[in-house]
């Protein structure tokens, strides 16, 4: 789970710029290297190169493709929250800090994530979304957790307070069908609100969900410790193991390609990124 990775200094911040040359557009380093230097915030499939892979870490957005190499694209900033707008290939929603300190709000790019701008500053803000989700039925509606779900209605200029979040929220994602439905991967299970996070009901319970993700076809993906990755479609809940092969890793991150179901990566929680061709049953390492 996302506090089993330790906090990284300040220094490193340093040390990542100087192994890529540059703040921004540095020379490419393998994705084995960003393990070592910062932890992983998020995954998403590059929608205007699906062979490529952005990931969202303590220190930047990086790019990489299929043999590994990735490069910092972004400044270098803290990106908590992290997620595709789905109406736009070249827009991406986060939240988290910059570097000097702070919280950035509700930021978004245009241009595919190398630049970055305040969109709000979010409900009694300006936030440090942990956890942030938008999805393809309504991109209008987006939900982030800072101390209670806000959710904001129109692509994030204005938020309002729901109400309290899940106890020992993990991660959040929202329906491919209905935007007032929300998902909640906690230390306790795996919740979901029918009421836009209003109230809520238990769907896994009693053993830690460290991610949930929908897709765009509608799946639910959640692994679960002890069960591995598992998956259920849209309205059954019924979710059956896909993968348990996982060791003593955790999966902390899932990206499924809106274009590819069967093509998926994964983050663990010791940073290793993974690849799926075939829906989830089979990873290698990303880049090997």
């Amino acid at each position: 789970m996302r506090q089993f990775v330790g906090m990284i200094t300040a220094s490193l911040i340093v040390g990542l710029v100087i192994a890529t040359g540059s703040a921004v557009g540095g020379e490419a380093v393998s994705v084995s290297r960003i393990k070592e230097q910062t932890h992983i915030h998020g995954l998403a499939v590059d929608r205007q190169d699906t062979e490529k892979l952005l990931i969202a870490t303590h220190h930047g957005l990086f790019r990489t493709g299929p043999d590994g190499k990735a490069e910092l694209i972004s400044p270098v900033q803290d990106f908590m929250g992290f997620t595709p707008d789905p109406s736009d290939p070249s827009s991406l929603y986060a939240s988290g800090h910059p570097a000097g300190g702070g919280n950035l709000g509700f930021i978004a790019s245009t241009d595919n994530g190398v630049t970055w701008h305040q969109i709000s500053p979010g409900a009694n803000g300006p936030v440090d979304f942990h956890q942030m989700t938008v999805g393809a039925v309504n991109p209008k509606v987006v939900y982030g957790a800072y101390g209670a779900l806000q959710i904001s209605r129109d692509a994030g200029k204005t938020w309002s307070v729901v109400g309290p979040l899940p106890e020992k929220l993990i991660d959040l994602a929202v329906s491919a069908k209905n935007a007032d439905t929300i998902f909640a991967a906690t230390e306790a299970g795996l919740s979901i609100s029918r009421d836009g996070g209003q109230s809520w009901e238990t769907v896994i319970n009693g053993t830690p969900v460290s991610l949930v993700e929908v897709a765009a076809d509608g799946s639910v993906y959640a692994f679960v410790l002890g069960r591995g990755l598992v998956r259920s479609a849209e309205p059954e809940m019924d979710f059956k193991t896909i993968s348990d092969a996982w060791g003593d890793r955790i999966l902390l991150h899932l990206a499924v390609d809106p274009s590819d179901k069967n093509r998926m990566f994964a983050a663990t929680h010791q940073g290793d990124i993974l690849a799926s061709v075939d829906g989830g049953a089979k990873w290698d390492e990303l880049g090997r």
